[in-house]
């Protein structure tokens, strides 16, 4: 069994797509999904199976559907991927940079080249990111709630689903992983 840490896109925001993790929780564990945790509201789930990660977004995603009446995207990664995230945030060698500003938006596949110059064209303001791969770094002064770096904006830009989380999580995301 490997554990993997999913992170659904788009649960339980402004009231759309609610789900309790109490109920996501139980459906993993319908699911054979094993050791399932939640974290927060947002939709980040840990667990294990013996199935890759791409079986076990689309068994996730079925799940979700067939359960709950509405897609969720799925983006499962192993805790090596989230801890190479962590080690590789440009951000963290720049003095002044505040942590709990920090972000990451994560996607299905790294960015096709030719969509990666349409993320110059976001206005952004203060707030700056780097691409990495299939993830996206952002650091926003004044939070992430102001930011015009959303998961939509991306999503625009580069044709794919993403989805974003705090520096927080993903420590925190990692750490139940371990545990």
């Amino acid at each position: 069994m490997k554990t993997h840490i999913a992170l659904l896109r788009g649960i339980n925001v402004s009231g759309q797509k609610l789900i309790k993790m109490e109920a996501l929780r139980a459906l993993c564990v319908a699911l054979c999904f094993r050791e399932v945790k939640t974290y927060v509201q947002s939709g980040n789930v840990v667990l294990k199976s013996a199935l890759s990660a791409a079986g076990v977004e689309k068994k996730l995603s079925a799940g979700i559907k067939k359960k709950f009446g509405f897609e969720v995207p799925v983006q499962v990664f192993s805790p090596a991927d989230i801890s190479n995230v962590l080690k590789g945030n440009p951000y963290l060698e720049q003095s002044g940079v505040k942590v709990d500003r920090l972000y990451v938006t994560f996607l299905p596949k790294a960015a096709p080249k030719s969509a990666l110059g349409k993320l110059a064209t976001i206005s952004s303001g203060k707030d700056t990111f780097v691409a990495k791969e299939r993830y996206v770094y952002l650091y926003c002064p004044d939070g992430y709630g102001r930011s015009k770096l959303t998961n939509t904006a991306f999503e625009k830009a580069l044709g794919l689903t993403a989805t974003t989380r705090n520096w927080k999580t993903i420590n925190a995301l990692l750490k139940l992983a371990d545990d």
